[in-house]
Protein backbone atom coordinates (compact mmCIF):
# COMPACT_ATOMS: atom_id res chain seq x y z
CA UNK A 1 0.00 0.00 0.00
CA UNK A 2 0.61 3.65 -0.83
CA UNK A 3 2.44 5.75 2.56
CA UNK A 4 0.73 8.92 3.24
CA UNK A 5 2.66 11.95 2.04
CA UNK A 6 3.26 14.53 4.55
CA UNK A 7 1.08 17.23 2.96
CA UNK A 8 0.63 20.41 4.78
CA UNK A 9 -2.39 20.53 7.23
CA UNK A 10 -4.43 23.38 8.65
CA UNK A 11 -7.52 23.29 10.72
CA UNK A 12 -10.68 25.18 9.05
CA UNK A 13 -12.23 27.73 11.86
CA UNK A 14 -14.40 26.04 14.76
CA UNK A 15 -14.66 22.83 15.94
CA UNK A 16 -14.54 21.46 12.10
CA UNK A 17 -12.29 18.11 11.19
CA UNK A 18 -8.50 18.64 9.72
CA UNK A 19 -8.67 19.84 6.26
CA UNK A 20 -6.04 20.15 3.72
CA UNK A 21 -5.88 22.88 0.69
CA UNK A 22 -7.30 21.79 -2.50
CA UNK A 23 -3.88 21.55 -4.17
CA UNK A 24 -3.01 19.26 -1.37
CA UNK A 25 -5.85 17.23 -1.54
CA UNK A 26 -5.31 16.84 -5.36
CA UNK A 27 -1.54 15.78 -4.66
CA UNK A 28 -2.40 13.13 -2.19
CA UNK A 29 -4.54 11.37 -4.78
CA UNK A 30 -2.44 11.90 -7.64
CA UNK A 31 -5.54 13.85 -9.63
CA UNK A 32 -5.99 17.09 -11.65
CA UNK A 33 -8.08 19.57 -9.99
CA UNK A 34 -10.89 19.46 -12.14
CA UNK A 35 -11.36 15.37 -11.35
CA UNK A 36 -10.77 16.60 -7.44
CA UNK A 37 -13.76 19.17 -7.92
CA UNK A 38 -15.83 16.01 -9.68
CA UNK A 39 -15.29 13.87 -6.57
CA UNK A 40 -16.66 16.58 -4.46
CA UNK A 41 -19.97 16.62 -6.74
CA UNK A 42 -20.05 12.69 -7.06
CA UNK A 43 -20.45 12.88 -2.95
CA UNK A 44 -16.94 11.32 -2.88
CA UNK A 45 -15.37 14.33 -0.85
CA UNK A 46 -16.56 16.62 1.82
CA UNK A 47 -15.23 20.07 1.52
CA UNK A 48 -15.21 23.25 3.94
CA UNK A 49 -15.56 26.86 2.93
CA UNK A 50 -12.33 29.37 4.46
CA UNK A 51 -14.18 31.99 5.88
CA UNK A 52 -13.80 35.40 4.47
CA UNK A 53 -12.80 34.16 1.26
CA UNK A 54 -14.36 31.80 -1.84
CA UNK A 55 -11.84 28.94 -0.93
CA UNK A 56 -12.62 25.86 0.33
CA UNK A 57 -10.56 23.40 1.79
CA UNK A 58 -10.80 19.22 1.87
CA UNK A 59 -11.53 16.74 5.06
CA UNK A 60 -8.16 15.04 5.17
CA UNK A 61 -9.84 11.91 6.62
CA UNK A 62 -12.05 11.46 3.15
CA UNK A 63 -8.87 12.07 1.00
CA UNK A 64 -7.17 9.05 3.10
CA UNK A 65 -10.37 7.00 2.53
CA UNK A 66 -11.30 7.84 -0.88
CA UNK A 67 -7.20 6.66 -1.31
CA UNK A 68 -7.64 3.63 0.28
CA UNK A 69 -10.55 2.35 -1.68
CA UNK A 70 -8.60 3.35 -5.00
CA UNK A 71 -5.62 1.11 -3.78
CA UNK A 72 -7.83 -1.93 -2.34
CA UNK A 73 -9.32 -1.87 -5.71
CA UNK A 74 -5.90 -2.82 -7.34
CA UNK A 75 -4.55 -5.05 -5.02
CA UNK A 76 -7.01 -5.87 -2.16
CA UNK A 77 -4.81 -8.64 -0.80
CA UNK A 78 -1.95 -6.06 -0.05
CA UNK A 79 -4.42 -3.50 1.52
CA UNK A 80 -6.03 -6.83 3.51
CA UNK A 81 -1.84 -7.75 4.50
CA UNK A 82 -0.77 -3.72 5.42
CA UNK A 83 -4.35 -3.41 7.83
CA UNK A 84 -2.33 -5.83 10.35
CA UNK A 85 0.35 -3.18 10.80
CA UNK A 86 -0.32 0.25 11.00
CA UNK A 87 -2.65 -0.23 8.24
CA UNK A 88 -6.36 1.07 7.56
CA UNK A 89 -9.14 0.52 9.99
CA UNK A 90 -10.18 -2.95 9.87
CA UNK A 91 -13.06 -2.80 12.73
CA UNK A 92 -15.41 -0.04 14.26
CA UNK A 93 -14.95 1.31 17.39
CA UNK A 94 -16.52 3.91 19.74
CA UNK A 95 -14.68 3.21 22.63
CA UNK A 96 -11.68 6.01 21.84
CA UNK A 97 -10.07 8.13 19.07
CA UNK A 98 -7.12 10.26 18.40
CA UNK A 99 -8.08 13.53 16.71
CA UNK A 100 -5.28 16.55 15.74
CA UNK A 101 -2.92 14.96 18.24
CA UNK A 102 -5.59 14.30 21.30
CA UNK A 103 -6.84 11.10 22.43
CA UNK A 104 -10.78 10.90 23.49
CA UNK A 105 -12.54 8.08 25.67
CA UNK A 106 -16.43 8.27 23.89
CA UNK A 107 -15.87 12.10 22.65
CA UNK A 108 -14.16 13.49 25.97
CA UNK A 109 -10.69 14.59 25.99
CA UNK A 110 -9.36 12.10 28.34
CA UNK A 111 -6.86 14.68 29.51
CA UNK A 112 -9.96 16.61 31.23
CA UNK A 113 -11.24 12.80 32.75
CA UNK A 114 -7.92 12.00 34.24
CA UNK A 115 -7.70 15.73 35.82
CA UNK A 116 -11.39 15.47 37.42
CA UNK A 117 -12.61 12.15 37.26
CA UNK A 118 -12.01 9.04 38.75
CA UNK A 119 -10.99 5.53 37.48
CA UNK A 120 -14.40 4.23 38.18
CA UNK A 121 -16.08 6.83 36.56
CA UNK A 122 -13.93 6.35 33.24
CA UNK A 123 -15.10 2.39 33.71
CA UNK A 124 -18.58 3.57 33.27
CA UNK A 125 -18.26 5.92 30.58
CA UNK A 126 -15.77 2.94 28.55
CA UNK A 127 -18.74 0.60 29.81
CA UNK A 128 -22.06 1.88 30.24
CA UNK A 129 -21.65 5.56 27.72
CA UNK A 130 -22.21 7.22 30.75
CA UNK A 131 -19.70 8.97 33.25
CA UNK A 132 -22.59 8.63 36.02
CA UNK A 133 -23.89 5.16 35.40
CA UNK A 134 -23.97 3.36 38.75
CA UNK A 135 -21.59 0.46 38.97
CA UNK A 136 -22.63 -2.85 40.98
CA UNK A 137 -20.64 -2.87 44.36
CA UNK A 138 -19.02 -6.84 43.85
CA UNK A 139 -16.29 -7.45 45.07
CA UNK A 140 -14.03 -10.99 43.72
CA UNK A 141 -15.45 -14.26 44.35
CA UNK A 142 -12.50 -15.67 46.66
CA UNK A 143 -13.30 -16.80 50.42
CA UNK A 144 -10.61 -15.37 52.88
CA UNK A 145 -8.48 -18.84 52.38
CA UNK A 146 -8.40 -19.36 48.95
CA UNK A 147 -7.40 -15.34 48.70
CA UNK A 148 -4.51 -16.11 51.13
CA UNK A 149 -3.32 -19.33 49.05
CA UNK A 150 -3.57 -16.80 45.95
CA UNK A 151 -1.17 -14.30 47.99
CA UNK A 152 1.28 -16.63 48.25
CA UNK A 153 1.73 -17.18 44.93
CA UNK A 154 1.22 -14.16 43.06
CA UNK A 155 4.18 -12.56 45.80
CA UNK A 156 6.81 -14.14 43.87
CA UNK A 157 5.95 -12.85 40.60
CA UNK A 158 6.45 -9.67 38.60
CA UNK A 159 3.67 -7.18 38.53
CA UNK A 160 1.66 -8.12 34.98
CA UNK A 161 2.34 -12.30 35.52
CA UNK A 162 0.81 -11.80 38.81
CA UNK A 163 -1.66 -9.89 38.10
CA UNK A 164 -2.82 -12.48 35.24
CA UNK A 165 -2.09 -15.75 37.36
CA UNK A 166 -4.80 -13.88 39.71
CA UNK A 167 -7.67 -13.86 36.89
CA UNK A 168 -7.01 -17.45 36.42
CA UNK A 169 -7.17 -18.26 39.86
CA UNK A 170 -10.16 -16.64 40.13
CA UNK A 171 -12.48 -16.86 37.13
CA UNK A 172 -13.26 -20.67 37.80
CA UNK A 173 -14.77 -19.33 40.93
CA UNK A 174 -17.05 -16.87 39.32
CA UNK A 175 -20.14 -18.71 38.75
CA UNK A 176 -21.58 -16.05 36.06
CA UNK A 177 -18.36 -15.88 34.42
CA UNK A 178 -19.72 -17.30 31.45
CA UNK A 179 -22.50 -14.61 31.33
CA UNK A 180 -21.76 -12.42 28.21
CA UNK A 181 -24.64 -10.19 28.76
CA UNK A 182 -23.59 -6.56 28.95
CA UNK A 183 -24.84 -5.96 33.01
CA UNK A 184 -22.84 -9.39 33.68
CA UNK A 185 -19.55 -8.59 31.88
CA UNK A 186 -20.05 -4.97 33.49
CA UNK A 187 -20.63 -7.03 37.41
CA UNK A 188 -17.41 -9.38 36.16
CA UNK A 189 -15.38 -6.11 35.29
CA UNK A 190 -16.10 -4.24 38.56
CA UNK A 191 -14.89 -7.55 40.48
CA UNK A 192 -11.55 -7.83 38.05
CA UNK A 193 -10.85 -3.98 38.79
CA UNK A 194 -11.06 -4.31 42.37
CA UNK A 195 -9.22 -7.64 42.49
CA UNK A 196 -6.32 -6.35 40.30
CA UNK A 197 -5.63 -3.09 42.30
CA UNK A 198 -5.44 -5.08 45.44
CA UNK A 199 -3.06 -7.89 43.54
CA UNK A 200 -1.03 -5.27 42.17
CA UNK A 201 -0.25 -3.64 46.30
CA UNK A 202 -0.12 -6.98 47.67
CA UNK A 203 -3.78 -6.61 49.67
CA UNK A 204 -6.89 -7.77 49.99
CA UNK A 205 -9.87 -6.48 48.02
CA UNK A 206 -12.06 -3.67 49.14
CA UNK A 207 -14.66 -1.36 47.71
CA UNK A 208 -12.77 1.98 47.82
CA UNK A 209 -11.51 3.19 44.33
CA UNK A 210 -8.45 1.65 42.88
CA UNK A 211 -6.35 4.76 43.29
CA UNK A 212 -7.20 5.00 47.03
CA UNK A 213 -5.83 1.23 47.06
CA UNK A 214 -3.01 1.79 45.74
CA UNK A 215 -2.01 4.84 47.49
CA UNK A 216 -2.78 3.39 50.26
CA UNK A 217 -0.16 0.81 49.92
CA UNK A 218 2.49 2.58 48.07
CA UNK A 219 2.28 5.78 50.18
CA UNK A 220 0.05 5.87 53.03
CA UNK A 221 0.93 8.86 54.25
CA UNK A 222 0.39 10.99 51.62
CA UNK A 223 -3.32 10.80 49.98
CA UNK A 224 -2.58 13.85 47.89
CA UNK A 225 -0.73 11.10 45.80
CA UNK A 226 -3.96 9.18 44.79
CA UNK A 227 -4.66 12.08 42.21
CA UNK A 228 -1.46 11.25 40.69
CA UNK A 229 -2.00 7.42 40.33
CA UNK A 230 -6.07 8.13 38.86
CA UNK A 231 -4.57 10.31 36.17
CA UNK A 232 -2.30 7.34 35.25
CA UNK A 233 -4.67 4.68 35.72
CA UNK A 234 -7.10 6.91 33.20
CA UNK A 235 -4.49 8.01 30.32
CA UNK A 236 -3.62 4.16 30.31
CA UNK A 237 -7.15 2.82 30.45
CA UNK A 238 -7.16 2.86 25.95
CA UNK A 239 -5.42 4.02 23.08
CA UNK A 240 -6.52 2.34 19.98
CA UNK A 241 -6.33 -0.76 18.59
CA UNK A 242 -3.21 -2.23 19.69
CA UNK A 243 -1.69 -5.70 20.23
CA UNK A 244 -3.54 -6.15 23.56
CA UNK A 245 -6.90 -4.79 22.38
CA UNK A 246 -7.30 -6.58 19.32
CA UNK A 247 -5.49 -9.63 20.89
CA UNK A 248 -8.71 -9.06 23.75
CA UNK A 249 -11.61 -8.84 20.80
CA UNK A 250 -10.03 -12.16 19.17
CA UNK A 251 -10.41 -13.91 22.33
CA UNK A 252 -14.11 -12.38 23.27
CA UNK A 253 -15.11 -13.10 20.11
CA UNK A 254 -14.28 -17.16 20.36
CA UNK A 255 -17.11 -16.39 23.35
CA UNK A 256 -14.28 -16.41 26.00
CA UNK A 257 -15.29 -15.24 29.67
CA UNK A 258 -13.94 -11.85 30.84
CA UNK A 259 -11.45 -13.14 32.84
CA UNK A 260 -9.73 -15.10 29.91
CA UNK A 261 -10.63 -11.95 27.50
CA UNK A 262 -8.17 -9.92 30.08
CA UNK A 263 -5.81 -12.62 31.16
CA UNK A 264 -5.15 -12.75 27.29
CA UNK A 265 -4.79 -8.91 26.98
CA UNK A 266 -2.15 -9.10 30.27
CA UNK A 267 -0.21 -11.92 27.96
CA UNK A 268 0.18 -9.85 24.71
CA UNK A 269 1.26 -6.52 27.62
CA UNK A 270 3.81 -8.86 28.50
CA UNK A 271 5.81 -8.54 25.01
CA UNK A 272 9.08 -6.88 25.02
CA UNK A 273 7.25 -4.74 21.79
CA UNK A 274 4.28 -3.68 24.09
CA UNK A 275 4.32 -3.54 27.81
CA UNK A 276 8.26 -3.70 28.08
CA UNK A 277 8.11 -0.11 26.76
CA UNK A 278 7.81 0.57 30.45
CA UNK A 279 10.84 -1.00 31.62
CA UNK A 280 12.66 0.24 29.14
CA UNK A 281 12.16 3.86 30.10
CA UNK A 282 13.03 3.10 34.01
CA UNK A 283 16.38 1.36 32.46
CA UNK A 284 16.79 4.75 30.96
CA UNK A 285 16.82 6.70 34.13
CA UNK A 286 18.76 4.81 35.94
CA UNK A 287 21.33 5.46 33.39
CA UNK A 288 20.89 9.13 33.50
CA UNK A 289 19.80 9.24 37.29
CA UNK A 290 22.37 12.17 38.16
CA UNK A 291 20.88 15.26 35.70
CA UNK A 292 23.92 16.57 34.95
CA UNK A 293 24.61 13.25 33.04
CA UNK A 294 21.03 13.62 30.92
CA UNK A 295 22.62 14.95 27.76
CA UNK A 296 25.84 12.59 28.21
CA UNK A 297 23.77 9.53 28.21
CA UNK A 298 21.00 10.83 24.87
CA UNK A 299 24.92 11.51 23.27
CA UNK A 300 26.22 8.24 23.98
CA UNK A 301 23.14 5.91 23.29
CA UNK A 302 22.09 8.68 19.94
CA UNK A 303 26.21 7.48 18.97
CA UNK A 304 26.00 4.01 19.48
CA UNK A 305 22.79 4.26 17.03
CA UNK A 306 20.21 2.87 19.96
CA UNK A 307 17.28 3.86 20.98
CA UNK A 308 16.25 6.39 23.37
CA UNK A 309 12.99 4.84 24.95
CA UNK A 310 9.74 6.81 26.45
CA UNK A 311 10.34 9.57 23.69
CA UNK A 312 8.19 10.00 20.40
CA UNK A 313 5.03 8.21 19.90
CA UNK A 314 4.21 7.09 16.21
CA UNK A 315 0.18 7.66 16.65
CA UNK A 316 1.28 11.29 18.62
CA UNK A 317 3.80 13.22 15.93
CA UNK A 318 3.81 16.30 17.95
CA UNK A 319 3.84 14.36 21.01
CA UNK A 320 1.93 12.18 22.99
CA UNK A 321 -0.84 14.36 25.52
CA UNK A 322 -0.68 11.86 27.80
CA UNK A 323 3.18 12.11 28.50
CA UNK A 324 2.78 15.60 28.81
CA UNK A 325 0.44 15.49 31.32
CA UNK A 326 2.05 13.31 33.54
CA UNK A 327 5.38 15.45 33.40
CA UNK A 328 3.79 18.45 34.19
CA UNK A 329 1.80 16.98 37.07
CA UNK A 330 4.78 15.37 38.88
CA UNK A 331 6.26 18.88 37.92
CA UNK A 332 3.63 20.56 40.01
CA UNK A 333 3.40 18.20 43.10
CA UNK A 334 7.05 17.12 43.13
CA UNK A 335 8.90 20.64 42.47
CA UNK A 336 11.75 19.88 44.05
CA UNK A 337 12.32 16.02 44.16
CA UNK A 338 15.74 15.27 42.66
CA UNK A 339 14.24 12.04 40.72
CA UNK A 340 11.54 14.58 38.88
CA UNK A 341 14.43 16.80 38.05
CA UNK A 342 16.58 14.24 36.69
CA UNK A 343 13.64 12.74 34.48
CA UNK A 344 13.14 16.85 33.25
CA UNK A 345 16.59 17.42 32.72
CA UNK A 346 16.52 13.87 30.67
CA UNK A 347 13.16 15.17 28.80
CA UNK A 348 15.02 18.56 27.77
CA UNK A 349 17.94 16.51 26.66
CA UNK A 350 16.22 14.24 24.13
CA UNK A 351 13.84 17.42 23.02
CA UNK A 352 17.00 19.49 22.33
CA UNK A 353 18.90 16.52 20.41
CA UNK A 354 16.18 14.92 18.49
CA UNK A 355 13.11 16.41 19.13
CA UNK A 356 10.76 14.06 20.28
CA UNK A 357 8.75 14.63 23.46
CA UNK A 358 8.16 12.30 26.14
CA UNK A 359 5.27 9.47 26.00
CA UNK A 360 3.46 7.91 28.30
CA UNK A 361 5.41 5.12 29.75
CA UNK A 362 7.70 7.92 30.31
CA UNK A 363 5.51 10.05 32.34
CA UNK A 364 4.62 7.08 34.26
CA UNK A 365 7.87 5.78 35.11
CA UNK A 366 8.86 9.61 36.18
CA UNK A 367 5.79 9.70 38.43
CA UNK A 368 6.31 6.45 39.97
CA UNK A 369 10.56 7.71 40.46
CA UNK A 370 9.37 11.24 41.91
CA UNK A 371 7.03 9.57 44.55
CA UNK A 372 9.46 6.55 45.40
CA UNK A 373 7.24 3.80 44.56
CA UNK A 374 8.22 0.50 44.89
CA UNK A 375 9.84 -1.16 41.60
CA UNK A 376 7.48 -2.37 39.05
CA UNK A 377 4.49 0.13 39.82
CA UNK A 378 4.71 1.55 36.44
CA UNK A 379 4.04 -1.85 35.30
CA UNK A 380 0.92 -2.43 37.91
CA UNK A 381 -0.42 0.89 36.83
CA UNK A 382 -0.47 -0.09 33.23
CA UNK A 383 -2.01 -3.51 33.93
CA UNK A 384 -4.88 -2.11 35.96
CA UNK A 385 -5.62 0.85 34.15
CA UNK A 386 -5.50 -1.08 30.60
CA UNK A 387 -7.76 -3.43 32.05
CA UNK A 388 -10.33 -1.22 32.16
CA UNK A 389 -10.10 -0.18 28.20
CA UNK A 390 -10.23 -4.42 27.72
CA UNK A 391 -13.34 -4.68 29.29
CA UNK A 392 -15.13 -1.80 26.92
CA UNK A 393 -12.98 -3.96 23.96
CA UNK A 394 -14.78 -7.31 25.02
CA UNK A 395 -18.31 -5.52 25.19
CA UNK A 396 -17.84 -4.10 21.74
CA UNK A 397 -17.26 -7.74 20.75
CA UNK A 398 -19.39 -9.98 22.21
CA UNK A 399 -21.96 -7.71 21.36
CA UNK A 400 -20.51 -8.67 17.40
CA UNK A 401 -21.38 -12.09 17.97
CA UNK A 402 -19.31 -13.80 15.64
CA UNK A 403 -15.64 -14.45 15.93
CA UNK A 404 -12.89 -12.80 14.19
CA UNK A 405 -11.30 -15.18 11.54
CA UNK A 406 -9.00 -13.47 8.96
CA UNK A 407 -7.52 -15.83 6.24
CA UNK A 408 -3.99 -16.31 5.64
CA UNK A 409 -2.47 -16.32 2.37
CA UNK A 410 -0.51 -19.18 1.92
CA UNK A 411 3.25 -19.07 1.14
CA UNK A 412 4.94 -22.35 1.54
CA UNK A 413 5.67 -25.17 -1.08
CA UNK A 414 2.79 -25.80 -3.47
CA UNK A 415 0.16 -28.71 -2.58
CA UNK A 416 0.28 -32.53 -3.73
CA UNK A 417 4.42 -33.05 -2.98
CA UNK A 418 4.48 -36.96 -2.47
CA UNK A 419 5.62 -38.48 0.79
CA UNK A 420 9.03 -40.66 0.13
CA UNK A 421 8.37 -44.10 -0.27
CA UNK A 422 10.75 -44.83 3.23
CA UNK A 423 8.50 -43.07 5.38
CA UNK A 424 5.41 -43.81 4.21
CA UNK A 425 3.66 -46.03 7.14
CA UNK A 426 0.78 -49.07 6.77
CA UNK A 427 -2.45 -48.91 7.03
CA UNK A 428 -3.07 -45.39 9.65
CA UNK A 429 -3.46 -47.03 13.17
CA UNK A 430 -7.72 -46.08 14.36
CA UNK A 431 -6.74 -43.62 17.50
CA UNK A 432 -4.62 -41.91 14.54
CA UNK A 433 -7.15 -41.33 11.89
CA UNK A 434 -8.37 -37.91 13.05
Amino acid sequence: MAKRLPIPVDAAAGPSPTTVTAAAAAAELGISLPTLYAYVSRGLLRSLPEAGTRRRHYILEDVWALKQRREQRRDPARIAEEALHWGPPVLESSISVIREGRLYYRGRDVAALAATCSLEQVAALLWCGDLDAPLPDALPALPSREWSDLANVVCRLPPLEALQASLAFAGPRDGSAYDTRPDAVVRAGVRMLRQLSAVAVRTRPSTRPAAEVMQRAWAPKKPAFARLIEAALILYADNGLNPSSFTVRCVASAGSTPYALVAAGLAALQGTKHGGACERAQALLEEAADARGASAVVEARLRRGEAVPGFGHPLYPEGDPRGRLLMQMVADLRPRSPRASGALALADAVRDRIGQEPNIDFGVVTLCNALDFPPGAALSLLGVGRSVGWVAHGLEQYGEGRPIRPRARYAGEPPGIPVPADRQSATPRPDRAR
